[in-house]
């Protein structure tokens, strides 16, 4: 389970203390969750070795994801899968691509998230559809989850994980500590 656009350290401790097996930091201009490289780092030097610091990226440039690897030397690269053909990521580093929802290719890697066509807006994607690719890899389920509809998504898809933004959120790129928690539980039961 993967919280994802975590931008101050309430949302960390939050996110650590409901048991998420992964945290994400987006570094995408355009999204109201970016934040910079540096404060990723900051953010991600007391989480436990057990949570993986993830680095959500759409389209970046070369130059960005090369301060990415060398200053914040996440344990795994979320992107679009397009974007691994040109990114180079160290061996050390493993690689969710993004697949979204309508451009399926016709062979899925082993791991990858699922997403609807905007990540972080809370678009639910169509679990039918899902349910069938989850079968053919190590899907993380997104798109439109909330603590409501967690479990349901759960059992009917079966993805190996799920991922969360902007239903724990207050605000816009400000994570709520409860909401993580109901979140996490709720997916947990499930």
């Amino acid at each position: 389970m993967k919280i994802c656009g975590l931008t101050d350290e309430a949302g960390i401790r939050a996110a650590i203390d409901a048991g998420t097996d992964a945290v994400g930091f987006v570094f995408h201009e355009r999204s109201p969750r970016n934040i910079s490289v540096e404060l990723a780092k900051h953010l991600a030097k007391n989480l436990p070795a057990s949570v993986l610091r993830v680095a959500v990226t759409m389209h970046p440039d070369r130059a960005l994801w090369d301060l990415i690897q060398a200053t914040l030397r996440p344990d795994v690269v979320q992107t679009d899968i397009e974007d691994l053909r040109y990114l180079e990521v160290d061996t050390a580093i493993e690689r969710w691509p993004v697949i979204r929802e309508g451009s399926v290719p016709n062979s899925v890697p082993e791991h990858f998230v699922y997403e609807g066509p905007k990540s972080g807006q809370g678009e639910t994607v169509d679990w039918n559809i899902a349910a069938g690719y989850s079968q053919r890899g190590r899907m993380i389920l997104a798109g439109g989850l909330n603590s409501q509809n967690v479990a349901d998504a759960i059992r009917m898809v079966r993805p190996f994980g799920v991922d969360v933004s902007s239903a724990v959120e207050s605000v816009p790129g400000r994570k709520d500590p409860a909401k993580i928690k109901t979140f996490v539980e709720a997916a947990k039961a499930a």
